[in-house]
């Protein structure tokens, strides 16, 4: 008996957390792992001017541990948890965005699925000098007035080559691991 008890309770409560109060997730929300995560109001500002179509946004205190890009190889400013970041819909895209403690964007990015869609100069890049290796993940980052793609390759030898690549073509960094 304790234990139907037990299971009827935890039903309920998962039936109440998942009909919690609704939040409007086309405005910008101050939702975070942490309740008391608040971004800062001029921060609002400089994201809306920015982006003024993203929807489904999420801010939350950078963490570094959850970037999905070699922020090394980019040379963004170097960000501690003071920072913010951003996750947001735009255009069918899940970007994720970051701004320092002043309000200043620093860079963005997301995730390139369709590799057929990436510069025909990028496209020649991969095919000449990297044919032997495969695509594994691509992300087209945004900083300043720069735009370039992270493209992760891998070699069937289990080779990896991590590039930073213009729109031209040009590799802006490389970083080789056997």
């Amino acid at each position: 008996m304790k234990n139907r008890l037990f299971s009827v309770a935890m039903a309920a409560a998962v039936i109440f957390a998942a009909c919690g109060t609704p939040r409007d997730t086309n405005t910008l929300s101050t939702t975070s792992s942490n309740p008391a995560y608040s971004t800062p109001d001029n921060l609002r500002t400089v994201f809306v001017a920015q982006y003024p179509s993203a929807t489904n946004v999420t801010w939350t205190a950078f963490d570094a541990a959850v970037v999905p890009i070699d922020w090394e190889m980019t040379g963004w400013t170097t960000l501690d948890a003071d920072d913010h970041a951003v996750s947001f819909e735009m255009d069918g895209q899940r970007y994720l965005a970051w701004y320092d403690s002043d309000g200043t964007w620093v860079g963005s990015t997301y995730v390139v699925d369709d590799y057929s869609k990436l510069p025909s100069a990028v496209q020649s890049l991969i095919s000449t000098k990297y044919s032997g290796y495969t695509v594994q993940k691509v992300h087209q980052e945004m900083w300043k007035d720069k735009l370039a793609y992270e493209i992760k390759l891998k070699r069937t030898d289990d080779d990896k080559v991590k590039l930073i690549v213009d729109n031209q073509g040009n590799i802006l960094k490389e970083k080789l691991k056997d």
